[in-house]
């Protein structure tokens, strides 16, 4: 079908034709016989790059053209909503369509009173959740929901959620039922998923670049036809590279295409990037070059305590026409990288396998390095449909005639092909009824279901059996009866004729926490060790709650570092049964060190943390470091709160508590700071008494900084 034959008026036609869409791919023209633009729900269950986000965006256009109710556009991760917004934030631009396109993930929102207005918000699934929870009152007027990445329903941390919501609005929780439009990569229970949230299936193996999926073995390259040829030999049948992932993907270079290597370590990624770079770099052109080298300059941060070991190879590799990708990386770094990488500038890329699930990054030639991974069961094989999601980015539109993945292996190809290129995704398998998840949600369905009655058990039950996990568990009431009981003995619900949270349950449901979590909290804090600071014991403490992440080993020469600075911190016990001298992480040493001042460059020399490690670690401790605040501050605990305060602050921050007057003030991070109180000025009232001119001659300063300091500090009486 052509798009000018489908059925939207003119200039929403004209402005599909101007971004470059003709003709409907299969799946999308299924999707259309499906339903999809008369609002019939529809799950599609694609392969990676076959058209999903257009089925959404008809979908779009043609509830919008009929209604007036919001279109919802719900994603597992952050970066793939930032991608969907700069795409619908396009449909702004149709005549006289008037649409508006809001965004909230957390880390770049529209204002709420954005989104109250807005036709469309792409949001992650747990903003969504946190919406719901707040009864946002655009929640009660959405029309369609664009649930993306479907298949991750199946994951263990964030697959619980995404479910909730889904339930919640295909049981019509939050008002009408809303048409559902469902996107999957292909997995083999895709019909069970469908038939559970009522959605007609389109189901396709069809990709717009067709995909040779083959097996590398010995210099032979063995596809899914079983035919073979020739694999990292050049033209003058010498090996092109020790490294078969490496020669495999200078192969396609020379050729003048681009190659994703998906390597398993994050050290084996920048090695591959680091030794290809060299070899990349010998086949592109003077200009080209010299474009890359000023790409490598942008990487490279401002400040030289910021270049860690980690940057300045990439910023090197970039130079060469090659990168890497991983989550040691922080945002900026990423972003840049990703960016050149879709430009063409760079034209090899090694990644671990978190890029599979996430941005999209096509290459002409996806190189599995191994099917193999480091993790808790010990080198264990990547599942098939993780597999898939890596070979699924094979293939650039409008660039490729055909796609090719390859498996580096280790002796006969065969039972790689037969498992992995052959072999069917496996079943999604709901997370929703394990402990921890099902106290999380059975107290939120009390605290939201219970505002003017108690909920009874069998409405409870009722709810939890229309959510995919509890479709066929026949255990289902006794594994809710069981966490009833654990949540009452909690003291965070009441059972009197239904049951209601207590204020202390309802104050952990707003804090989105698992309530045993928040139970052993309270312990601690109700036994917490009066008369001395606590800043080590809080952190020690949050480094082994169960909801910390990422969560690093320690190795024998980072324990005795942490010797010693138990034995100056031992005095900084929270509770008395804490035992700050084991349960020791090299996240707590980062923590601790951070706090403190280290710089990211020591931190990488040190203890091999990288920026991306310390952001995560940071971001989730502060989140803790609130939720325990808050929990400190229900049961009137002051000297606690005002402590976690201050402990956020210098989290937040990644200074000693001496700075914290000085990096509240705009254009003064943690080096200013340092640099500021090194020159006497330990607070706004110093700076305050301080010459312009005096300001501007220091170090890092100067006159437009100064000015600014100045500004902010005189309004302050």
């Amino acid at each position: 079908m052509r798009i000018d034959g489908l059925p939207l008026d003119s200039n929403t036609i004209n402005f599909l034709k101007s971004e470059g869409y003709t003709k409907l791919y299969p799946p999308q023209n299924d999707a259309v016989k499906a339903g999809v633009l008369g609002g019939k729900s529809v799950m599609v269950s694609v392969p990676t790059a076959s058209g999903k986000t257009l089925i959404a965006m008809l979908a779009t256009l043609s509830h919008l053209s009929k209604n007036k109710s919001k279109v919802i556009y719900l994603t597992p991760l952050r970066a793939l909503a930032s991608e969907k917004f700069e795409e619908f934030k396009k449909l702004e631009k149709i005549n006289g369509s008037k649409i508006k396109v809001a965004i909230s993930t957390g880390d770049f929102d529209s204002k709420d009173n954005e989104l109250d207005d807005a036709d469309i918000i792409i949001l992650t699934n747990e903003t969504m959740d946190a919406m719901m929870t707040f009864q946002k009152s655009w929640i009660y007027e959405i029309g369609v929901v664009v649930s993306d990445e479907i298949h991750l329903i199946g994951d263990s941390g964030r697959g619980p959620t995404l479910e909730m919501i889904l339930t919640r609005l295909k049981t019509g929780y939050v008002g009408k039922k809303p048409q559902i439009i469902a996107l999957s990569a292909t997995i083999s229970n895709s019909s069970e998923l469908a038939e559970w949230l009522d959605c007609k299936l389109v189901e396709s193996e069809w990709r717009p670049v067709p995909l040779s999926e083959a097996v590398y073995s010995n210099h032979t390259i063995t596809n899914q036809d079983r035919v073979e040829s020739e694999g990292n030999l050049d033209k003058k049948r010498e090996t092109r590279h020790r490294n078969p992932a490496i020669g495999l993907g200078l192969d396609i270079v020379e050729d003048g295409a681009q190659s994703l290597i998906f390597t398993m370590t994050r050290a084996s990624s920048v090695a591959a990037a680091t030794e290809a770079g060299k070899f990349v770099a010998e086949k592109l052109k003077k200009d080209e070059l010299e474009k890359l080298t000023k790409i490598s300059k942008t990487i490279l941060p401002r400040e030289t305590e910021d270049q860690t070991k980690l940057v300045k190879k990439l910023a090197d590799a970039v130079k060469n026409g090659a990168a890497f990708h991983h989550a040691g990386l922080d945002q900026r770094c990423r972003t840049i990288i990703e960016t050149e990488f879709k430009n063409g500038n760079i034209r090899l890329l090694t990644a671990t396998p978190t890029l599979a699930a996430g941005v999209n990054l096509p290459a002409r030639r996806v190189i599995i390095s191994s099917v193999f991974r480091f993790g808790s069961d010990g080198n264990a094989p990547i599942s098939i449909l993780e597999y898939k999601q890596m070979c699924g980015r094979a293939g650039r539109p409008q660039y490729d005639n055909e796609g090719e993945s390859i498996i580096v292996a280790k002796g006969s190809p065969n039972q790689y092909l037969e498992h992995y290129v052959d072999g069917i995704p496996e079943s999604l398998e709901s997370q929703i009824l394990g402990e921890s998840s099902l106290r999380i949600h059975l107290l939120g369905l009390i605290a939201t279901s219970s505002t003017f009655s108690a909920i009874s058990e069998e409405k409870l039950n009722e709810f939890f059996s229309q959510t995919f996990g509890g479709l066929s568990d026949n255990k289902l009431e006794s594994k809710i009866a069981n966490r009833l009981k654990e949540l009452k003995m909690y003291d965070m619900i009441t059972d009197e004729g239904g049951f209601k949270p207590t204020k202390f349950g309802q104050k952990v449901f707003w804090l989105r926490i698992d309530p045993k979590t928040a139970f052993d909290i309270t312990a601690y804090l109700e036994d917490y060790v009066k008369g001395n600071k606590h800043t080590f014991g809080f952190l020690h403490m949050i480094t082994n709650l169960p909801e910390f992440y990422p969560q690093f080993g320690i190795t024998e020469k980072l324990e005795e570092k942490m010797e010693e600075i138990h034995d100056n911190f031992k005095h900084e016990k929270l509770y008395t049964e804490q035992k700050l001298d084991h349960d020791w992480t090299k996240s707590l040493l980062i923590l601790h060190y951070w706090i403190d001042g280290m710089t990211y460059s020591m931190m990488s020399d040190e203890f091999n943390a990288e920026p991306g490690d310390v952001f995560q670690i940071r971001q989730n401790t502060e989140r803790l470091a609130y939720i325990i605040r808050e929990i400190a501050r229900f049961w009137k605990n002051q000297i606690l709160v005002d402590e976690l305060d201050t402990l956020r602050q210098r989290i937040r921050h990644g200074v000693p508590e001496k700075y914290l007057d000085l990096v509240k003030i705009k254009n003064v991070g943690r080096v200013r700071a340092k640099i500021l109180h090194k020159y006497g000025f330990h607070d706004r009232v110093d700076l305050r008494k301080a010459s312009l001119e005096k300001l501007a001659e220091i170090d890092k300063i100067g006159k437009t900084i100064a000015k600014s300091i100045k500004s902010q500090v005189e309004k302050v009486e």
